[in-house]
């Protein structure tokens, strides 16, 4: 079971999430209050947002096109920003971290 670090304001949250579920999910579960999940996983918001760093980025793979434009719309979109129900997590990445914008919305 991957195990994921939020990083939100003055917070940094581990938790335990299933592979095979969004990001976004293990978010929400876990009392994540920065992702918003606005549209519930659709892609058809920012409000979960997430930042990684250049490594993780590399390894979780570049969003795709529809992805990208609502990335665009998000708060403080980064190079690394991706939308975190469009990430599903499997056991390679286990140790991921991610910043949770301090505004969703």
């Amino acid at each position: 079971m991957p195990t994921v670090t939020f990083l939100e304001a003055d917070t940094r949250t581990v938790v335990q999430a299933p592979a095979g579920i969004s990001l976004m999910e293990a978010a929400t579960r876990n009392g994540i209050a920065g992702v918003v999940a606005a549209c519930g996983g659709g892609c058809s918001c920012a409000t979960c947002m997430v930042h990684l760093d250049a490594d993780w980025f590399a390894r979780v793979g570049a969003p795709d096109d529809n992805e990208q434009m609502m990335i665009e719309f998000g708060v403080d979109p980064r190079e690394t920003s991706r939308l975190s129900c469009q990430i599903v997590l499997t056991e390679e990445m286990d140790g991921l971290v991610v910043e949770v914008p301090d505004n969703q919305v």
